[in-house]
């Protein structure tokens, strides 16, 4: 990883992580639990599963570090992985495993979010592993290097910040002197 791909993989972890908590943050337990329809996410499964998704990718990008560089070319420039990422115009259903399932109760699922991100940050700021020369297979993208499943993790992030804020605008999604 370059000094620059550092600085900007960093910046945009800390961006995503400042996006999502400005949104969360201040919601109430009625305010987190609400979903606009049954089939639909509440904020609450939102923030689970970034933390669930997000502990995962740093996972699986260590483990690929502990074999052999030998990185697949992606078949995606970093921008516009992110843009995909980030795009909700297309409903993604992930693994059960990664489905959000009440791991944490409410009170946690920023602090749990904040230790996701945290070990993520401290891992980009420590690492001297040449993140392009390794890779792992992603279900729709396919192979990304490990550099790329970083941009990847913030952008997932803000993918379902986006979907907690539709959440929010939804007619029925209980205000704030109404949800205490």
């Amino acid at each position: 990883m370059t000094p620059s791909e550092r600085e900007r993989i960093a910046a945009y972890l800390t961006e995503t992580r400042e996006n999502l908590l400005r949104t969360a943050r201040n919601l109430s337990p009625t305010q987190l639990q609400y979903k606009p329809a049954p089939d639909r996410w509440s904020v609450a499964e939102c923030l689970e599963h970034i933390v669930v998704v997000e502990t995962l990718i740093l996972d699986n990008i260590n483990n690929t570090l502990q074999q052999a560089a030998g990185s697949s070319a992606s078949s995606f420039g970093d921008d516009g992985l992110r843009q995909m990422v980030v795009d909700r115009s297309t409903r993604v259903k992930g693994p059960d495993r990664l489905m959000p399932s009440g791991r944490w109760p409410d009170g946690q699922l920023l602090s749990e979010f904040e230790a996701a991100r945290k070990r993520t940050a401290d891992f980009v700021a420590a690492t001297n592993a040449q993140l392009r020369e390794y890779a792992f297979p992603h279900p729709m993208f396919g192979p990304l290097d490990c550099y790329q499943w970083l941009l990847l993790a913030g952008a997932h992030g803000e993918r379902h910040r986006a979907q907690a804020e539709e959440v929010m605008a939804d007619a029925g999604f209980p205000r704030a002197s109404a949800a205490h």
